[in-house]
């Protein structure tokens, strides 16, 4: 099956993301007022299209932002448990490369735009059990809506919290760990009460708590601060992490590229179709042949090896949850194209081409967590030399003589070579090293 990421005619990349022409559907339902775009997240990569920030940062920032309007009000229900379209988002990148907060930004603005009418509440700027309680005690309201099979009108109490976090290191505490198994909970779409003693505010209560979540750190924050355990079982592995470290494009000045009423006009129009999402409410379903291919990928999934770049244990609690991921994510890409709460097979099969292609960047950012001194040495090696493009190995001992010894810095640079990260080049009189560029397959 080919994967579904294609270019359009003219080079343009924003159908990268699952959004090929092939995808556009016509609105599977028929809202009172006609949404602007077919598919808002496609709309939305284009009108993203002059920041330098990777295209993925923005897709994901998109999937973040729909799932903020979605909130509990639309779910999976699978009996034992329900599926709904909550995220933890972290975009990962080196500090100051990539614009992750500008990024993060815009898609925040598109809902406090829309927040008062629509009743959209957002989380504590700090993850404290206090922060926490107080906005989702704001947060709780009950809603209506009608089940299709017996006519009759259901209320269902909600507690929805959006976070946009530019800066993880100062929202996020990976040594709570009542707050890991909160948060581990709440993605898992459990519906019990969640208690929990502070010395400070005595028993805390949180019912029907949900909550999505986008962030953005650097790859060095979470190498110091999250710890190996919740790598592979773990709160990590119920995390999308979107890894990037060039930008797309260099733009000095976006207002000299974009024309700033089609892009005033253009935001108004998504803000638009974003309240359109957020009337949504109730389960959504599977289309009979949707089921099929799921329950063929279901089998497949957990019967055959792994892919090589996969093959690693601390994957092993992602791909566990790779089928949660998978429809949260095709709760989104319905969301996007329509009001119907109907998933299709295509839907489907786009969110898991999305999620395999997201692989990628998870691979970067688990390999740099709980890694040893030794692979931390190598890492410092490579970012140095990427920077000079070239450079003898007396100069870039210079650099890492402050951080390492020279011992240390003898065994990173051989394994670094011989690992092929780097490769050993001479220039005139002069041998040195250069980057080697290596793929995933």
């Amino acid at each position: 099956m080919n994967v579904p990421f294609v270019r359009l005619v003219g080079g343009n990349d924003v159908c990268k993301w699952g959004l090929a022409t092939r995808y556009h559907c016509p609105l599977f339902g028929s809202p009172a007022v006609p949404r602007h775009f077919k598919n808002w997240l496609q709309a939305y990569c284009k009108f993203t299209e002059h920041s330098e920030a990777p295209l993925e940062f923005h897709f994901w920032t998109g999937v973040s932002t729909i799932a903020a309007c979605l909130r509990s009000r639309v779910w999976k229900d699978e009996l034992h448990f329900k599926w709904t379209p909550n995220f933890y988002i972290i975009l990962v990148a080196p500090a100051g490369i990539v614009t992750k907060s500008t990024t993060l930004n815009i898609g925040y603005k598109l809902l406090r735009g829309i927040a008062e009418k629509q009743k959209l509440y957002f989380g504590p700027d700090s993850m404290t059990w206090q922060g926490l309680a107080k906005q989702f005690d704001a947060a709780s309201a009950y809603h209506t809506y009608k089940d299709a099979k017996t006519g009759e009108d259901k209320r269902v109490l909600m507690s929805p919290l959006t976070c946009s976090v530019s800066e993880l290191g100062t929202f996020f505490r990976p040594d709570d760990a009542g707050l890991i198994s909160f948060l581990t909970d709440v993605w898992d779409g459990k519906e019990h009460a969640f208690n929990h003693v502070t010395s400070a505010s005595g028993n805390i209560k949180i019912e029907s708590g949900w909550l999505n979540i986008i962030g953005a750190t650097t790859p060095s924050w979470l190498q110091n601060n999250f710890p190996p355990g919740l790598i592979s079982e773990g709160l990590g592995s119920r995390i999308v992490f979107i890894f990037a470290e060039t930008k797309r494009k260099l733009t000095a000045y976006p207002s000299r590229t974009a024309r700033p009423l089609d892009y005033h006009e253009t935001e108004q129009k998504l803000s638009e179709d974003l309240e359109d999402i957020c009337s949504m409410i109730g389960p959504y379903d599977l289309t009979d042949e949707a089921y099929s291919w799921g329950e063929a990928w279901y089998a497949k999934h957990n019967t055959n090896a792994r892919s090589p770049a996969m093959a690693s244990g601390r994957y092993g609690g992602y791909l566990a949850r790779k089928q949660t991921h998978m429809h949260k994510l095709a709760m989104v890409l319905a969301a996007a194209r329509g009001s119907s709460l109907i998933i299709t097979k295509d839907i489907l099969v786009e969110a898991d081409a999305i999620l395999t292609d997201a692989e990628r960047s998870m691979i970067r950012v688990f390999e740099s967590m709980g890694v040893v001194d030794e692979a931390k040495h190598v890492a410092e090696l490579v970012n140095y030399v990427k920077a000079y493009k070239w450079i003898t190995a007396d100069e870039l001992y210079r650099h890492c003589y402050n951080t390492m010894s020279e011992r240390d810095f003898k065994q990173a640079l051989r394994i670094a070579i011989q690992g092929e990260l780097l490769e050993v080049e001479k220039r005139g009189p002069k041998n040195g090293v250069r980057p080697k560029h290596r793929t995933i397959n």
